[in-house]
């Protein structure tokens, strides 16, 4: 099965979801519509929303809150991306110049903001309430990610340690979070929500770390952002933790001046890359991931066979081979 066939399975539960989206980002305050689309109808490929969907499905909930639910995860995602684009003044978002270039880093940053309050407005329409404590939570996390990131920007020394707290806590935790709540939506099991979460954490952790070795791999027009953008940003990735473990001092000092430089010129680029084929810093980090995605796909044991177990190891695997 292809990825392609599972988004297939759900066209008509996504187009219900765009639907939603489109009637939640309405105001009568124009610029708040218009901030929100240039970024939410870039191209996204709705991966939470679908997830949440599955998970649901999956769990014999079939009702109308899926909806708003997965709404709500595909805002907050915007709204952490807007507000990101501001931390690292983005130039480039999903191939498209960033809201913040176009807008000013005010009317995203404030944007952003709405689509969380309006996610919060969403989920009391649902009034469960352990949906509204487990995407409480996960927002204290994400915020806890963000200022953990920016503590250890620039830092060579980062561990891998601290490396996998990072994307836990920035990425893992709202894949985790979609997918959960789609199995509370059912009024699942307490095994299957916990289940469905180790999934969502468990592919969110490859899915980073896929983002990562692309940072240094694809192809721009295909990637959405420019090449060695993380390397501009002074973000300390898992392929280059792996070369920086094994480099030489006078390699380490080279890593170091081109961080604290905070250019990614395609000179810099290359140097950084020839130093993680080196070290095989992109097939280390690629077994990493592919190891996070087994850990996923053995959650799925405690359900029976069916087409929704399928469609979730098709994304799981799909994390290991995308492009974008």
């Amino acid at each position: 099965m292809l990825i392609q066939d599972v988004f297939s399975a759900y066209k008509d539960d996504l187009q219900q979801v765009e639907k939603y989206i489109n009637d939640n980002i309405h105001s009568e305050i124009k610029l708040i519509p218009e901030v929100a689309q240039h970024l939410i109808n870039s191209g996204g490929k709705r991966f939470r929303p679908l997830l949440l969907l599955i998970c649901a499905r999956l769990c014999g909930y079939h009702g109308e809150n899926r909806f708003p639910m997965a709404t709500v995860m595909e805002f907050i995602h915007t709204a952490t991306l807007l507000h990101d684009d501001v931390i690292d003044q983005a130039s480039i978002r999903r191939g498209k110049t960033s809201a913040n270039q176009i807008y000013g880093n005010a009317i995203s940053i404030l944007v952003g903001d709405f689509l969380c309050f309006k996610s919060y407005t969403l989920m009391t329409g649902i009034g469960i309430l352990d949906i509204l404590k487990i995407i409480s939570e996960m927002g204290d996390i994400m915020s806890e990610g963000e200022v953990f990131q920016l503590s250890k920007c620039g830092n060579i020394n980062l561990s891998e340690k601290e490396y996998f707290k990072i994307i836990e806590k920035k990425t893992a935790v709202l894949i985790s979070a979609s997918c959960a709540s789609g199995a509370i939506l059912s009024s699942a099991s307490r095994e299957k929500i916990d289940a469905l979460a180790k999934f969502g954490k468990n592919a969110g952790m490859a899915f980073q770390i896929t983002d990562d070795i692309l940072d240094y791999m694809a192809k721009g027009e295909e990637f959405g952002k420019f090449i060695g953008k993380d390397l501009e940003e002074g973000k300390i990735t898992l392929p280059l933790i792996f070369a920086i473990r094994q480099s030489t001092n006078k390699e380490k000092d080279k890593i170091k001046e081109i961080i604290t430089s905070r250019k990614s010129s395609k000179k810099a680029v290359r140097e950084i890359f020839s130093l993680i084929e080196k070290y095989k810093g992109i097939d280390s980090s690629f077994q990493i991931a592919s190891g996070y995605i087994s850990k996923a796909k053995s959650q799925l044991d405690i359900f029976r066979e069916c087409p929704e177990k399928d469609h979730l190891k098709t994304v799981a695997e799909y994390i290991l081979t995308r492009k974008v």
